[in-house]
């Protein structure tokens, strides 16, 4: 019977092959399997299985064509079993050969009953004992119309259809039917996990909003109270509207740092100097740096080094990361923000230190998070749209830092030669 393992091991390879190809096929998509899907598998499966069959005389073949329409009418419906039936029906008829017509006897008899069984499968609970009938069934029917219509046949290849028939067609409709619905249940285990996230994420934004927005808002609201009432001197009024704008001000530009966490990435792009938009960039920040006392200091190779980037990403990517390196120096004695502009092979290096407070190693693990941030009044919300522009643009960003000893990021890019 060894002879015969070659044989059962590939149809119950061809058996697997839906569960190899939806894990394949499924493996990144947000959704499980369709219809479509189950007629296209189950089609090229029987017709390898077919194509390659387990024989023991010429003309009489045997492999797993049951298996697969019983799962394909599980799984796709009585359409995927139709579909199956013409596809046997066609080949078997071009295949030929002594066994065509007991093989047209068997299909006759086990097709009704592959229906009633698919079914019962799909109403009962209990479906490992409905799949082993199934195997049993396809395997004792062939053993009757044999005996009836071939008997000498039969006869003679007795421990075939005894042992290994049922072995294959019992252990296919097990593997295929368990590995199918085990994958199944996890895809939607998975479904479910993306679904609850997206809610608990949005859960995080509304609440993180809520508590931004709602501080300047407060604050005007009170002013706003004290004006209506008329307690307050008229020369503070103008006082309270200018800090009241302010605070509107401070709502708007938080709003927008939220819309331009979800606003996707501009695509037009074209070949920029680096170094160039760099010191755009540190012209920017200069006063803002010199109101927090932090000096600037700037680096670069001599080289020129271009990227493909659109210009207002680099902009604002650069300005988040020097914002940060500035605030952090704001309360340091003699605080310095170093940003050294070099190449390393097929990528430009940005590495932007600071002398600041630093970070802890837990700071540093929800460094990009939108829902965190080192600063008071700080959303998180600039880090993560920089992490964002720079993952677009197939680059990296590491960080280094320890409390009290400053912070440094490496903004890796691929060079536009």
């Amino acid at each position: 019977m060894l002879m015969y393992a070659n044989d059962v091991l590939l149809q119950l390879l061809f058996a697997l092959m839906p569960f190899v190809l939806f894990n394949i096929y499924y493996r990144d998509r947000a959704v499980t399997y369709s219809k479509r899907f189950i007629n296209l598998t189950c089609t090229v499966c029987l017709l390898l299985s077919m194509t390659f069959p387990s024989s023991v005389q010429d003309g009489f073949i045997f492999d797993i064509r049951y298996v697969i329409m019983f799962f394909g009418m599980v799984f796709g419906g009585m359409a995927t079993g139709l579909i199956l039936l013409a596809e046997f029906l066609v080949y078997r008829i071009l295949l030929g050969g002594d066994g065509l017509l007991p093989a047209l006897v068997i299909v006759a008899i086990t097709y009704p009953a592959s229906v009633l069984l698919s079914i019962l499968y799909c109403r009962s609970d209990h479906r490992k004992w409905i799949s082993f009938a199934a195997g049993i069934v396809f395997s004792a029917i062939p053993m009757g119309v044999l005996l009836v219509l071939e008997r000498p046949y039969m006869l003679k290849h007795l421990s075939y259809h005894l042992l290994i028939i049922p072995v294959q067609n019992c252990l296919g409709i097990w593997l295929l039917l368990t590995l199918f619905h085990k994958a199944i249940s996890d895809k939607e285990l998975y479904l479910n996990y993306l679904q609850n996230e997206k809610v608990e994420t949005i859960g995080h934004v509304a609440a993180s909003l809520a508590h931004e927005v709602r501080n300047p808002l407060t604050a005007v609201m009170g002013f706003l109270k004290l004006i209506r009432d008329g307690s307050v001197p008229k020369e503070k009024i103008r006082y309270f509207i200018d800090i009241s704008l302010d605070e509107i001000k401070r709502t708007e530009a938080i709003l927008s740092e939220y819309l331009s966490v979800s606003k996707p990435a501009l695509q037009s792009r074209e070949r920029i100097e680096l170094g160039l938009q760099l010191d755009s960039v540190i012209d920017i920040m200069t006063p803002y740096a010199n109101m927090n006392n932090v000096t600037i200091e700037r680096l670069q190779a001599e080289t020129e080094i271009r990227i493909a980037a659109n210009p207002n990403e680099i902009k604002q990517l650069l300005i988040n990361f020097i914002k940060n390196g500035i605030e952090a120096c704001a309360n340091v004695s003699k605080g310095k923000v170093s940003i050294h502009l070099d190449r390393d092979n097929h990528h430009a290096r940005i590495a932007i230190h600071d002398n600041g407070v630093g970070m802890s190693q837990g700071q540093l693990k929800r460094l990009g998070t939108i829902y965190f941030s080192t600063k008071n009044n700080g959303t998180g919300l600039g880090l993560t749209v920089s992490y964002q522009l720079i993952r677009s643009m197939n680059g990296t960003v590491s960080v280094r830092s320890e409390p009290g000893e400053g912070t440094k990021f490496v903004i890796s890019l691929p060079v536009s030669d």
